[in-house]
């Protein structure tokens, strides 16, 4: 009995929107009960940049509030997300990290934490799934929802820096709901033994893995790399391999409740991209991994399984249902065999399948690049005179110790340089792009993809007749270009 090709709508995934819901998140808890939760969040940037969050959640008058009356999935994701953001905001808004939440957020975080199946602080679903809303209420269909229908109902700094940083990942995700569609037809197509319909659905997958790019690259339009760095990365930090941010132990939740340590925010905890790596048989090694592919059978490639352990673990950051569907996906991934078997008496199903590795790569490699403008040259800065903390300019805040009076920005330091979400950033990303291109079925392509990724990409698109339709974001050129940076530093945003 063959595995079950995964219906999304059994995992809470629409076909139109992927992995954000349908259904637009509440703007609102509906029962005043939770009045105090919504008050905290509505002034959440003003308490933070008054310091006054803390004083605030600790007051007698804030209460331990139960769950018990969040009636829905809508509410319990609202509760969440704002619970997620007042939770960082009480950890990194003050003058140095604390070690613990108060009961007052952390027990009704905890509790909602397994009911939705994510760890207890602000995971990509708090900040990118479930925390946006259109921007005209006459224009709520998922057909409308695009960077210029967008808007974030919370941010820690009110800035239109962060709320774009986040736009920019929803947009990603609600694009990516054709690329699932086509992944899945795929995958059906396969298992028919209907060649024609898989080259069919592998070059309509190509096609929408290259529409994510130019979304991905219209970041700096609304993200400054500086804020980004000193004002709005801070806060997304989680609480493992913090010891220098002074959280040796991490994070206790309540007076009760034991130390807990988790990555921050990521965007690998989004499930698109590993949705795609499962569906095409891309398989990733452990980072600094020198294993080359030449030294494997296709059969041990095949067989590979999720073994880079950082991406396997952002599994556990992702709402359960999701996590789930990736789950049977890799059950039932065909894609690549089918190919393999195919590959001599049918070029076109090659070609097709290696244009959409080819497109994931450019996506990486367009990653890479803003990763190194945002936080690489940033980190490069000299750490005399790094700005002062979104709170108060005597305050030295997350990544920064006070020495002799003066803020010095620990980050920079090369050999303490870690990320929020724990693992060295540039080995992470370079190794996860070049094996995208490892499975290439052709000869030609293999050899293509070891080259300049926008290179590749153009081919790609010339070979399939796709034309140059997002020449313009793909140009290399000023600060978006590619980068001559070390190796050895941490970061967020791990695609």
């Amino acid at each position: 009995m063959l595995p079950t090709i995964p219906d999304p709508a059994d995992y809470d995934i629409s076909l139109d929107t992927g992995f954000v819901s349908e259904a637009l998140p509440l703007t609102r808890l509906p029962d005043p009960y939770y009045d105090a939760w919504e008050a905290a969040a509505a002034n959440l940037q003003f308490l933070v940049m008054t310091r006054q969050i803390r004083s605030v959640i600790d007051s007698p008058s804030f209460p331990v509030l139960s769950i018990s009356r969040l009636r829905s999935v809508a509410e319990r994701r609202r509760a969440y997300s704002i619970l997620g953001f007042v939770a960082h905001s009480y950890i990194w808004a003050g003058p140095s990290a604390s070690e613990e939440l108060p009961e007052a957020i952390a027990r009704p975080l905890v509790e909602l934490s397994e009911i939705l199946e994510v760890p207890p602080l602000a995971t990509y679903a708090g900040l990118c799934l479930w925390n946006h809303r259109p921007l005209f209420a006459d224009q709520a269909d998922p057909k409308f929802l695009d960077l210029s229908n967008l808007a974030t109902l919370h941010t820690f700094t009110g800035s239109i820096d962060e709320s774009w940083f986040y736009l920019v990942s929803t947009a990603i995700e609600i694009r990516g709901a054709a690329c699932l569609q086509y992944l899945l037809d795929a995958t059906h197509a396969c298992r028919a033994d209907a060649s024609h319909d898989v080259v069919v659905a592998l070059q309509l997958l190509a096609e929408s893995i290259d529409s994510l790019i130019p979304i991905l690259s219209r970041l700096p339009e609304q993200c400054d790399p500086h804020t980004f760095y000193y004002r709005i990365r801070p806060f997304l930090a989680g609480s493992e391999n913090m010891a220098d941010a002074g959280l040796p132990r991490g994070i206790k939740y309540g007076s009760e409740g034991g130390y807990r340590q988790y990555a921050g925010g990521s965007n690998a905890q989004s499930s698109l991209i590993q949705a795609l790596d499962i569906g095409l048989g891309v398989h990733h090694r452990p980072t600094s991994s020198s294993s080359p592919p030449s030294s494997r059978t296709e059969t041990q490639l095949s067989s590979a399984g999720p073994t880079n352990n950082f991406i396997y673990e952002m599994r556990r950051y992702m709402p359960g249902p999701h996590r789930r569907f990736l789950e049977q996906l890799d059950l039932c991934a065909n894609i690549r065999e089918y190919v393999r078997e195919h590959k001599s008496s049918n070029s076109a199903l090659t070609l097709a399948y290696d244009a959409c590795l080819a497109m994931l790569r450019s996506f990486r490699d367009k990653h890479i690049q803003i990763v190194s403008r945002y936080i690489i040259l940033q980190a490069k800065k000299p750490t005399s005179t790094p700005p002062a903390p979104v709170h108060t300019p005597e305050s030295p805040g997350l990544f920064t110790t006070k020495r002799d009076g003066l803020a010095t920005v620990v980050v920079n330091d090369k050999k303490n340089a870690r990320g929020t979400g724990g693992t060295a950033l540039l080995p992470f990303l370079k190794q996860a792009r070049d094996e995208t291109g490892e499975p290439a079925a052709g000869s030609w392509a293999a050899r293509l993809l070891r080259d300049d990724a926008l290179v590749t990409k153009r081919k790609m698109r010339d070979a399939m007749g796709l034309g140059e339709r997002h020449q313009d974001q793909d140009k290399v050129v000023g600060l978006a270009g590619k980068w001559n940076v070390d190796d050895d530093y941490g970061g967020i945003c791990h695609w």
